[in-house]
């Protein structure tokens, strides 16, 4: 199995919105995933509730089935329609994939 968690920050304003309806978009997303992309297990996604430093506004936490079904998730057309709204929106991103 493998855990795939990555963290974003957002731009502050992008496609005319804040910070704080990007993530809700953001969340709304990738949570659709579930069940719609073979291999993907589980996703959950949070967004930063206290503010912390070093800030990170969202957090994807998902598993995967094998690092087949991780790179079937990356390119599958469902995720890519996610990936270039994140692009818009987020101003850094930080990525860990790893294997249990």
């Amino acid at each position: 199995m493998i855990k795939h968690i990555v963290m974003w920050t957002l731009k502050v304003e992008a496609l005319g919105r804040g910070k704080a309806e990007n993530a809700a978009e953001m969340k709304v997303m990738l949570e659709a995933l579930e069940g719609r992309i073979p291999g993907l297990l589980h996703i959950e996604v949070g967004i930063d509730v206290f503010g912390a430093t070093p800030a990170c506004d969202v957090i994807l936490y998902s598993e995967l089935a094998s690092r087949e079904a991780l790179a079937g998730y990356q390119d599958h057309p469902e995720h890519q329609k996610c990936v270039a709204f994140v692009r818009e929106v987020a101003a850094s991103r930080s990525v860990v994939d790893y294997e249990i």
